[in-house]
Order: structure tokens, then sequence, then C-alpha cells
């Protein structure tokens, strides 16, 4: 089962035509084969589709039987089989209108029928709230209850993955162009790669589309490969993977964590349901860990590992089932009489044609950018937050309130949540702003364990008393006691409050023309121009971009709008960016 999902394209003439004229300096592609020439088995009969559609459908039955007997395990076994049955058929889903409608219509059937495991509730103890990013664990066996039933699933927003347009990329003549000079380029480029693999003209036609209208494509990896570049290199290497490997990860989802395919593949790494399970990434009504950082990079790693044991160690036949599935591969091998990419070249299917080369150019470009004429980019700041571990269903509003930064903001440290809480019953490690660990687990103690969800947290200015807070916020100075008991105000900045009918003004001190509003007093703001990130205006101040994200609720690395404010510390002549 293919982890990027086999988008199975065979449009237009095989790409050994276009390079007919340099395939013979090396990496040779069998000169006779052509598209029309070498049957597809997309051209098998409709009576052969008919009989895939049933023997998915009948798996999908058994599934729903399953299910309908409370056995979960047994169901999505027969609901991967479905729909495993279709990728791996050997058929070009997308070149029969049919197929692929019934397969879409099956991924949105069994995604309906899913449930999430019922686990034990965590304690109601906000106490249980620990920080986990030293793997310190908390264990606890008070009492448990029982979560509520199904809730079924919501819709995500998702982000378009490069490979479909991957999968129709045609290149043009002037790409096609290869030199005696690019080859001996390449050769010497290829040494810089810490794997084997067979240079072939393809590649360096990739590397002259990149260069040219593709260039804005790959700049933009460039540069958001600097979020998961150290996580990635330090992943992949404990998993026994090449870290050149981790390239695929822009290929695959322009390093986007909620990238999604056409047909369900989803995440940096592009996992479909059913290889997502396999190694072990949930995909409950709460959680879809194929949209995970740590979780989804180890299971690519690890998928990587097994494919490239499966073939000898050649790499560039496993990241050609990482695309298309290893029985396309087994296949494709056996048509071709020899395990090498270039010899089963003809027998794939169109987008694993793209795939490889482009990976391989990819990651040529990534070693020396400058040699390529990709001067002067810079990569985004790497992702830097804590991990604590927090108790069942915990508001990400409340995460937000009490590390002073925005929803979405949390959000995008947590890519794998579907929902704006935590999963009901049960423990969960949420990421928040590197630095707040402290003080947010001390905040979220003072928090009972049945308002978690329902509860916000507002700051309080320096001297303010509860009849102030009382007065801008609609809750009376009896219920804030309540919330807070035991708080004294000239210790705490942060006050727990109701999450309904609470208006959430700024203080403003009794002396009339007397402005108390001491964050804004410290604030400058500066207008974003056209390409600009918070990251960028970081560095240009010498300021993190982690912090300055967190002080204006934006992501460091989202792309911001020409004219947009950003707010800017009035101190920041004096350096705060992290060494």
């Amino acid at each position: 089962m293919s982890a990027s999902l086999p988008r199975l394209i065979a449009r237009g003439a095989l790409l050994t035509a276009l390079v007919a004229s340099a395939a013979s300096s090396f990496g040779q592609i069998p000169v006779a084969s052509s598209a029309r020439a070498i049957p597809t088995e997309v051209e098998q009969s409709e009576q052969r589709i008919t009989q895939i559609i049933a023997k998915a459908e009948d798996h999908f039955r058994k599934g729903k039987l399953n299910l309908e007997d409370n056995k979960r395990e047994q169901a999505r076994d027969e609901f991967d089989k479905a729909v495993d049955s279709i990728l791996e058929s050997g058929f070009d889903v997308r070149a029969s209108q049919r197929l692929q409608t019934f397969y879409l219509e099956l991924v949105e059937r069994i995604y309906r029928e899913e449930v999430p495991q019922q686990q034990p509730t965590a304690p109601n103890s906000a106490a249980t709230m620990v920080l986990v990013a030293q793997n310190t664990q908390s264990q606890d066996s008070t009492a448990q209850k029982t979560p509520p039933p199904q809730i079924g699933f919501r819709e995500q927003k998702f982000e378009p993955s490069p490979l479909d347009e991957l999968s129709k990329l045609v290149l043009t003549p002037e790409e096609q162009n290869v030199t005696d000079a690019d080859v001996a380029a390449l050769e010497q480029a290829k040494q810089n790669v810490n794997f084997n693999f067979t240079l072939n003209p393809l590649i360096q036609q990739y590397i002259n589309y990149y260069q040219g209208r593709g260039r804005s494509t790959m700049e933009s990896g460039l540069r958001r490969s600097g979020q998961f570049m150290k996580l990635a290199r330090k992943i992949f290497a404990e998993e026994g993977v090449p870290v050149d490997i981790i390239w695929l990860g822009q290929v695959e989802s322009a390093w986007r964590p909620k990238a999604v395919s056409w047909a369900a593949a989803s995440g940096l790494w592009q996992f479909v349901p059913s290889t997502g399970r396999q190694y072990n990434l949930r995909q409950t009504a709460w959680i879809d860990e194929r949209n995970s950082f740590e979780q989804a990079t180890r299971a690519s790693a690890q998928y990587l590992k097994s494919l490239a044991t499966r073939y000898n160690g050649n790499w560039e036949l496993a990241m050609a089932a990482y695309n298309t599935g290893a029985g396309n591969v087994d296949r494709a091998i056996a048509r071709a009489g020899t395990a090498n990419f270039w010899m089963i070249y003809p027998y794939i299917v169109q987008e694993t044609r793209n795939y490889v080369p482009n990976i391989l150019a990819t990651i040529l470009i990534a070693k020396n950018p400058e040699k390529y004429g990709f001067k002067g980019i810079k990569p985004d700041t790497a992702m830097a937050y804590d991990v604590v571990q927090v108790p069942s269903a915990t508001s990400l509003q409340l995460v937000a309130d009490a590390t002073d930064t925005s929803i979405d903001f949390i959000r995008s440290l947590n890519p794998e949540l579907k929902r704006d809480v935590t999963p009901r019953g049960e423990t969960y490690n949420v990421r928040i702003p590197a630095g707040r660990a402290n003080t947010f687990v001390a905040l979220l103690k003072r928090i009972p364990g049945d308002r978690r969800e329902t509860a916000r947290v507002i700051g309080v200015a320096p001297g303010e008393d509860l009849q102030s807070v009382a007065n801008r916020t609609g809750i009376s100075v009896a219920q804030l006691q309540a919330m807070n008991g035991g708080v004294d105000l000239k210790s705490t900045t942060k006050l727990v409050v109701p999450n309904s009918n609470v208006k959430l003004t700024r203080w403003v001190r009794p002396k009339a023309g007397t402005d108390t509003d001491t964050t804004a007093a410290t604030l400058t703001k500066v207008r974003a121009r056209k390409g600009d990130t918070i990251a960028s205006i970081a560095a240009s101040h010498n300021l993190d971009a982690n912090d300055l994200a967190r002080l204006n609720g934006i992501t460091a690395n989202a792309e911001l709008q020409a004219g947009q404010e950003v707010k800017l510390p009035a101190a920041s002549s004096a350096p705060s960016r992290r060494r």
C-alpha cells in the first residue's frame, strides 16, 4: 500500500520520447518503448473493472457487518482491503471515470463508518498535566468514567498536494535539452549525495524545469523546509534512512502538514488511511496523526526503510514503491526482468515516472542551491515548541489564552487535531509555544476538571482589582472569586473566567487620560511587503521568529498580505533571537 497514494495517471506519451536525444549519454531507457507500443493495464476490459468494484464492495460489506458486531479491528482490516483492492489492481484510477468515482465515494463511506476507539477517560484532576518534552509521562490510577458515544467526523481544511500537479507535468523541449556539460556536472554533484542512484537525463531535465517555470515551487520548498529539516534529519538517521531522502517531503507535500491529494493521502508524507494505520498513525473522530509532525515523519522513515529492504537497498525502487505501491513495482520488475528503476520505467504509471527523477533533482538542488541559481534563499526558522500532557477534552482556545497566543497558532502547532479540543477520553500531548510549559501547567492546575473545555483565561493588568475585572467582563466578583480561589492579584497576571457571555475588554486606569495598556505601550508596528512572513520580518529586526509569531497570533511562516500590520516590541533594537 503506497504512502503517497498511487494517483495512477497515464497521460501523454512516455518521457522516454522526451529524453531520447540525451539518453544515449547515460542511464538508458529502452529505446523501443512508447505509450502506444506498450499496452497499459488501463486498457483492460470494463468487465475487469466491474470485478474490481465488486471485490471492493464485498470487503466494504464485511467491514460494516464487523462494525455492527463491534469487531472494530476486523472492520478496519476489511475497509483497508476494500481500498487496497482498487489501488493494487494495476489500473489507472483516474483514467477510468467509473473507477475514480467509485473510489472517491468508497473513501468517503469508510470515513463515515469509522469510529474513534473507546478509551478510558482520564481523571478530572488538572494536576495530571505534565511537561513531556523530556519524555516525563505521568500515570494516574484514580477513578475513570465512560466517554460519550461516537460523535462522527468533522470536515477539515486542507491544502492541495503538489503531487496532483506533478502527475500531469509535461516537460518542454527547452527543459529536455541536456548538454555534455550538464552530464559532467551531474556526475560531480552525485558524489555529495549519501545514497547510490543511477544518473539519467530526466534528472537534469527536472533541474531545468525548476530553474525556469518551476522556480517559485523550488524556492518556496527550500524556505519552508527549514521548519522541519532538523526534526526529519534526526528521525531519518535514527531509522537508518539516508538523510538526503528527507527531500521526498518537498515533492510529496511542499512541507505543508495538511496537504491532501485528490484521493485522501494526507500530511507532510502523504499517507493514505490504510498505510497510515499500518504504521500506527491513529485516525479517529478527534485526531489524524497522518498530519502530525513527529509521528508521521517516523512512520515515513520506517516505511521507506522497509521498502529499501524489500528491494535490496535500492532507494530508487523504494521511492517508486512509496509513490505507487510495492505491488505495482513488483509487477513492473517482473515485466522488465530486472530490478532497476530506469528499466521498469515503461511499465509504471506516469506519476511515478515523474516522481523519482523529480526527487533526485530536488535533492541535487537542495544540496547546493546557489550552484543552480537559487541564491539568497534563507530557510524558515525551525519549529520550536514545548510538549505538555493535558487531560481529556482540553479546549485549544484555553491553551491559546494560557500561552498568550491565538487559537490559529495552536492549531498550526497541532495539525493532527481535528477539533478545537483535545481527544475526549484520554490524556494528550499538546504542543504549545516554546518556553511556556511551566507557566501553562501552573495555570491549568487552577482550572477544575469539568471546566477545561469551557473556561477562558484573561489577562490582568498591574494594579487592577477584582471589581474592575468584574466591571469590564460582566462577571460578578463572587464568581471570579469562586473560579480563582486563593489567587492573589498582586502575584498573577491571569484569571480564569467562564467562556460564555464574557466581555473581554481592556482595563483602563480610573485616572483620566492615562492609558494602562502596558502591552500597547511597549509595541511598535511595521507593514508587511508582498512575500513577507513573520520569520522574514523577525530576521530583519534580529528577533526570534517564534516569539514574534506568538505576539501576532500568526504562524511564523505564513505569507502575509502586502500592507498587513505586524506588531514588534518597541525595543526591537535589543536582540532577542535565541542562539
